[in-house]
């Protein structure tokens, strides 16, 4: 038995050391908003936060996260950047299909949470490992300017 901080609470779950946090999430918690994308940690799409890092929970083992803060798509809109980042995506209009935005999210307020003004090439590399298959960087980028109360532009 493991027991992991999640959003802020504790979970026990029975699995093995190695298991990639992601699949913990999904097939043990039930929380499905993480995706899988690559497995490979190269998409982003499953990206959540431990001890306020982005990372990609698809190679990290729970053994890895074992006394650490792990916050998820489902529990980062507690945060005041988190819910910022979520109203500008959705002000900006950013998802088209939306299966990589969960990590994209993660990834912005990570982002922020460490760079509260970030210039468009800090923004470009942080958030470089995440894929959007749709296309949407340029209303990423906006949306992040605007959780970040800076002047964004528009798509």
């Amino acid at each position: 038995m493991t027991t992991l901080q999640i959003n802020g609470k504790g979970v026990t779950v029975t699995a093995p050391d190695d298991m990639p946090l992601l699949w913990v999430l999904r097939d043990h918690l039930g929380m499905t908003g993480t995706k899988f994308g690559c497995g490979m940690a190269l998409c982003g799409a499953c990206t959540v936060h431990v001890n306020g890092s982005a990372v990609r929970s698809c190679q990290t083992p729970i053994s890895a996260a074992v006394g650490k803060k792990i916050t998820t798509i489902e529990g980062v809109g507690a945060s005041k950047t988190g819910k910022a980042v979520q109203a500008a995506w959705m002000q900006i209009g950013v998802p088209q299909c939306g299966y990589c935005q969960a990590g994209q999210i993660m990834s912005a307020t990570a982002l922020l949470e460490a760079n509260p003004h970030p210039s468009d090439a800090a923004i470009d590399d942080a958030m470089s490992g995440n894929i959007c298959r749709c296309g949407t960087y340029t209303r990423i980028r906006s949306a992040i300017k605007t959780a970040a109360g800076m002047k964004g532009e528009t798509a």
